[in-house]
Order: C-alpha cells, then structure tokens, then sequence
C-alpha cells in the first residue's frame, strides 16, 4: 500500500510592497553617559562664569584704592582693607598684586580706547572735531585724573619690571590706534594730507595729556583748560 500524498501547498504569498507596513525611522537614543557628560559641562561652564564674574567684581573693588595709592604703595592687604573682600579672597583670585593691576589697568583701558569713537563719527566738520576733541580730553582729565595717574604709574613701572611690558605696550598701541582715529578723520575732513606718523601723533597728544594732569594734580585750576587750547592748536599742525 502506498502513502497517501500530502494535500498540495497553496504556494507562501509575499505582501505587495503596498501591503508591506512601514517601518517606524530609527530614533536615536543618547547613551546614558551623554546626559551625564552635558551636565557636567554645565556645571563647569557656570563655575567659569562665576570665576570670571567674581574677578570682574574683585577688581573693581581694587581700581579705586590702586588709582588713590599707586602700585608701589598698594599690598593685596591694603586692597582688602578698603573693600568688603578678604586678603584671603583676592589671593584666591589673583596669584599677586602684579595679576591684579594688569587685570584693573587692562580692563579700564579697554573702555577708554573707544570713548572719543562717537565723537569722531558725528563730527561734519573739522572745526567740530578740533574743539570736540579738546573738549573731550580736558573733561577726561578733570573727571579720571586718578585713573589716569594709575596707566603712567604702570607705564613708568614697565622700565624696571619685565612683567609688565607686554601688557604696556598692547595697551599703548590701542591708545596710538585711538589717536590715529582722531587725527586721520580730522585730515579728512579738513581735506588736506597728514604730515605726522601714527606714533608722532601719539607721543604729541599724549605729552600734552600727561603735562596737563601733572599740572591737574598739582591743583591747578586751569590744567583742563590749558589742555582744551593746546589739543585744538596741535591738530592742524599735524596736516600737511
């Protein structure tokens, strides 16, 4: 007797690929080390903050009994004791008193290189900027003597301490860019060729300044006023 033959297969039938449901996209999961790794970043990114947010507050703390004493006459000390800041919390900050007046005189710096900008790019005239920028000098010395008094003290101390140059010099160039401004959008406007190099200008203007707030802290009266006169006389000697 033979086997009975199996019933024939219906032959398997493949969906369409319109029947074929469709496949959900990959979503990508982070690793449970990649949210771990973004708060640490975080955190570390604040702490910066608050280091560099603190320093700015510590310094400024510093600027006022720095710009009064001097560098040679000022401690980190003196500093706290003219402040709401410990000695052992402006240590903590700034490794010494060198870091600390670079830190102050850089910052200042910073701000005092752009304050004659507007003055120059509103002026329609030379006669306008002649007399704005005597202005303007004389109002810096009467109302930032002090401030003023601290760069030169840097500056002078520069000549004996080698710590200082580098930030003496990239402070004095800014300053020099600063005249130069001034000067070079005067010869513009007075249509006429500059007959001074950008390190003339400086040494003239800033000879001028630093006799001026010699005279302003000696007490004389008309320091501002003898400035005033002699930025307006100097500019147009300067043309060609």
């Amino acid at each position: 007797m033979t086997d009975p033959q199996p019933p024939d297969q219906a032959p398997q039938a493949f969906p369409s690929p319109a029947e074929t449901p469709p496949q959900q996209p990959a979503t990508y999961r982070a690793a449970p080390g990649d949210a771990a790794t973004r708060t640490r970043d975080r955190i570390a990114r604040r702490k910066v903050d608050k280091f560099t947010e603190r320093r700015e507050q510590l310094a400024a703390a510093a600027l006022a009994t720095l710009a009064e004493q001097g560098y040679a006459n000022t401690s980190l000390r003196d500093i706290a004791q003219h402040s709401d800041f410990s000695h052992g919390v402006l240590h903590y900050y700034f490794a010494d008193k060198f870091e600390l007046i670079i830190h102050c005189v850089s910052k200042y710096k910073a701000e005092c290189v752009t304050r004659y900008d507007e003055l120059v790019a509103s002026a329609t005239s030379a006669d306008e900027l002649r007399y704005g920028i005597g202005a303007a000098m004389a109002s810096t010395l009467r109302d930032d003597a002090t401030m003023q008094r601290l760069w030169y003290d840097l500056r002078n101390q520069s000549l004996f301490e080698e710590r200082f140059r580098a930030t003496v010099r990239e402070i004095d160039q800014s300053l020099e860019e600063m005249i130069w401004r001034i000067v070079s959008r005067y010869a513009e406007l007075s249509e006429s060729p500059l007959a001074v190099s950008p390190a003339m200008a400086y040494a003239l203007m800033d000879g001028l300044f630093r006799q001026a707030l010699l005279a302003q802290l000696s007490g004389d009266a008309a320091a501002g006023d003898m400035l005033d006169k002699h930025i307006t006389q100097l500019l147009p000697g300067l043309l060609g």
